[in-house]
């Protein structure tokens, strides 16, 4: 590959990347990402000749970011409230980078779920290591008795759902503030490991 076909893959992938994000594969067309990336549908089909194979790259890439973190915090030796304080400070502030994130992914996940489940078992992802971790703790005796999938997807829930509902919370609370309802998700990032911990400490 030239230098220059480099490049435009590059290219090409950037202006995938934003229309798939905001749109999902059901509502992009070969054509949209074309004028995004500025160039000829041919040019496009040349180097990438379907629509499922860009998206498959996009769709890898994203979770690329959320899924071995993931992982790799709760297989720590940390203690189960400081892997939630480090879950909750890293996702929030990946998904205030990539605000699009979130909702693709949703939407994604209600259109092919088993695509999300693939990538998970390609990249590591052991939800059956986080729940050992987690019961570990209870039978320590540090957190009190709780279903370990309840309290994994009270966790993710309270990091996504301020990103996803962004339309509306923003209307209802802050008035369509920006610079507030920014200032509102940085606080999720102390907000949300208190509230958990808070909740699964045993008195």
């Amino acid at each position: 590959m030239t230098a220059q076909d480099k490049k435009t893959e590059e290219v090409i992938m950037k202006a995938a990347r934003n229309v798939f994000l905001k749109k999902g594969y059901d509502g992009t067309t070969m054509q949209e990402i074309a004028d995004k990336a500025g160039m000829n549908k041919s040019l496009l089909h040349y180097y990438f000749r379907s629509k499922d194979k860009l998206f498959q790259g996009i769709f890898l890439d994203v979770f690329r970011m959320f899924i071995p973190r993931f992982s790799e915090i709760f297989m720590s030796d940390k203690s189960i409230f400081e892997k939630i304080e480090e879950f909750s400070d890293h996702y929030i502030e990946m998904m205030i980078q990539n605000p699009l994130m979130p909702s693709f992914v949703l939407r994604e996940i209600s259109t092919n779920p088993q695509s999300l489940v693939d990538a998970m078992k390609d990249m590591g992802a052991k939800p059956e290591f986080m729940i050992e971790a987690i019961k570990t703790e209870i039978e320590k005796g540090n957190i009190i008795e709780i279903d370990p999938s309840q309290l994994l997807v009270n966790l993710i829930g309270l990091c996504i759902f301020p990103f996803a509902a962004k339309p509306l919370l923003s209307r209802i609370l802050f008035n369509n503030d920006e610079k507030l309802y920014a200032k509102f998700l940085a606080e999720r990032k102390k907000e949300v490991p208190k509230f958990i911990n808070q909740s699964i400490r045993k008195k």
